[in-house]
């Protein structure tokens, strides 16, 4: 792990953290297919609620910081798009795991390393080595064989190809999510952000769940605790330690680890549901991978330089 060479770095407790982080992120669609009896509206709207309400104590100690950031008009409303973005990003990628495979959803999900290269160059003028935009197409490539191989394998998910857009568009999401929020966690404690984001995120889901299905859901009790597990691991741990890594830990670093979930959760959806990938769909995992770690070689060297 290459941090900040800063003294003020509390390593150990960053580290312990990101591995936290991690295998809540690799267990996230697990418990979301535990749960498909329940609309992916409904479980997103549990996720960020109970993750609001386990913040909420922590949050009220220190709410005297966020009022200095409500001097400033912009970053109050710049964090409630964060949030809006991440509840349509949670809300889209449950959905998707409710049409394709385990393997093809997280990997889909976790391609935006790839995406934020390219929103880079074309947003803030960014160049970068031929050399990355080749991983680029790699990547991009992998994609487009992961999603044809899900079509094809019609006999367990005949609506694949429709859950792997809905994944790759939850990936769009989630670039526009990073390159918003990581410039006010820059600037802002580690719980007023993730609280208020989150918030955000829940009022986002919550509305969409009662447009959708015209009123109250129905909330199983099983989806309830699938909600509140989603809400401590991948929400809290595991996007919360990202979030507060990113003050010490380069954003490329961070994204790049982010892309370790496919790989954990293809094998434990193997151990779990038996879930075994086509030859074809494990050949365009590995040729995403590839194009992620070629596009990203030239940036992480030049990161250990500066």
């Amino acid at each position: 792990m290459n941090l900040q060479p800063t003294s003020d770095i509390p390593v150990l407790k960053v580290t312990l953290l990101l591995i936290a982080g991690l295998l809540t992120f690799g267990f996230a669609p697990i418990l979301v297919r535990y749960a498909t009896d329940v609309q992916p509206l409904t479980l997103a709207a549990l996720r960020t609620f109970f993750a609001v309400l386990f913040l909420a104590p922590f949050w009220l100690k220190k709410r005297n910081s966020y009022q200095k950031l409500k001097s400033d008009g912009a970053k109050p409303m710049l964090m409630m798009a964060a949030g809006i973005c991440l509840g349509l990003h949670f809300t889209l990628w449950i959905g998707s795991l409710h049409y394709t495979s385990v393997a093809s959803a997280s990997v889909l999900v976790t391609i935006h390393p790839v995406m934020l290269i390219v929103a880079e160059s074309v947003l803030f003028k960014k160049k970068f080595k031929g050399l990355v935009w080749v991983g680029v197409f790699i990547a991009f490539s992998g994609s487009v064989l992961l999603g044809i191989s899900d079509n094809t394998y019609a006999g367990q998910f005949p609506n694949a190809l429709f859950g792997n857009t809905l994944a790759f568009l939850a990936a769009i999401i989630f670039v526009i999510y990073f390159l918003i929020g990581r410039s006010i966690r820059q600037k802002t404690e580690w719980i007023d952000y993730v609280f208020n984001v989150y918030l955000y995120a829940a009022i986002t889901c919550v509305i969409l769940t009662i447009i959708w299905v015209g009123g109250i859901p129905y909330m199983s009790v099983s989806a309830i605790w699938i909600g509140i597990a989603l809400a401590i691991g991948p929400t809290i741990i595991g996007h919360g330690s990202m979030n507060y890594a990113v003050k010490y830990v380069t954003p490329t670093l961070l994204s790049t680890l982010i892309l370790t979930e496919a790989i954990f959760a293809a094998v434990a959806a193997y151990f779990i549901f038996n879930e075994i990938p086509s030859t074809f769909s494990i050949i365009a995992m590995v040729v995403i991978m590839i194009g992620v770690t070629v596009s990203w070689s030239r940036r992480l060297v030049r990161r250990r330089n500066e």
